[in-house]
């Protein structure tokens, strides 16, 4: 079955951060209400002097804007460069994928955020060094990363009982 979506049956949420330079609003996950499997979508809106989210990559995501009306300034680690209306951006999973939008301009800016899952995803923040486990909403401080065996040297101890 096709399923349609456009101003007349797309409904915003507003999503204000504790941080004012932080909002958005975005449509309810439409990705849900068609049942898909394998696509995370969203219709998103970017109003002027806002940004989208904090800067960010994914581990374990594929991820793929089309703006669909206003224009907005996209951030990646190589370069800072304006959007226009039907621009399509891709961003590959891991830090060559980072990216973070700035509404520039005195109008809105919408545009499709589409994502793959495959699984659980990890988004890592490079400005602030943090990592969410995204279905879980845990975020954590990079501070405390430790090698895989720290704490093990034990081993032999517990398998005495």
């Amino acid at each position: 079955m096709a399923y349609i979506f456009n101003e007349s049956n797309i409904t915003y949420k507003h999503k204000q951060s504790p941080i004012p330079e932080f909002a958005l609003y975005s449509s309810e996950r439409l990705s849900e209400l068609v049942g898909s499997k394998h696509l995370f979508f969203h219709v998103r809106s970017l109003d002027p002097g806002k940004y989208s989210y904090p800067y960010h990559f994914h581990r374990n995501a594929e991820e793929l804007f089309v703006i669909l009306s206003g224009r907005v300034m996209l951030r990646t680690p190589k370069e800072f460069v304006e959007l226009n209306e039907g621009d399509v951006v891709f961003f590959e999973i891991g830090p060559e994928g980072a990216h973070q939008l700035y509404n520039h301009t005195e109008e809105p800016c919408k545009y499709l955020d589409l994502k793959t899952e495959a699984g659980l995803d990890v988004c890592e923040y490079p400005d602030s060094n943090k990592v969410n486990i995204v279905h879980n909403h845990e975020i954590y401080e990079k501070i405390t990363m430790v090698d895989y065996y720290k704490g093990e040297e034990n081993v032999k101890e517990k398998w005495q009982h």
